[in-house]
């Protein structure tokens, strides 16, 4: 997925087994992040931005949908430990994460594996991405701020 591109209908089951569609949010602003586990460090800390700049987002128009491949119980686990105001999708069958191409090899400490890429995308009314965080550009501890900076 490029800046421009049209993002895919797809849909997703919550931490409450709700179904959510992307296309539910035609007509907001969406900041759909991914991230690779919940209840890890990094993770917690850039969901915890979210969620303390949740109210800023929201009156710069932004809805909030976070994705990883844990399941529904881990994100109650996660969303209750952290108070998180917004929905995460349980993509266990990695169908999100294959769809905007953040799942791929990873390495680190000289081991390889398949993980996610942290990464944000914005979404504007109309369904089109606007502006992409990569894994090398998001700080975690302080990612809505780089979110709203984009959004002014």
């Amino acid at each position: 997925m490029q800046t421009g591109d049209l993002i895919p209908s797809l849909t997703g089951r919550d931490q409450d087994g709700r179904e959510i569609a992307l296309d539910d949010f035609r007509g907001k602003k969406l900041a759909l992040y991914f991230y690779p586990k919940d209840s890890t460090s990094g993770c917690t800390a850039e969901a915890c931005s979210f969620r303390d700049r949740y109210e800023t987002l929201l009156a710069k128009g932004y809805a909030i949908l976070g994705v990883s491949p844990d399941s529904e119980r881990s994100h109650q686990n996660f969303i209750a430990k952290n108070a998180l105001p917004f929905p995460l999708i349980a993509d266990t069958d990695k169908t999100w994460l294959q769809a905007f191409g953040v799942w791929g090899e990873k390495k680190m400490y000289g081991r390889t594996y398949m993980g996610v890429f942290r990464t944000t995308f914005l979404i504007d009314e109309t369904g089109h991405i606007t502006h992409i965080f990569g894994p090398k550009e998001i700080k975690t501890k302080t990612h809505a701020d780089q979110v709203l900076a984009i959004a002014e």
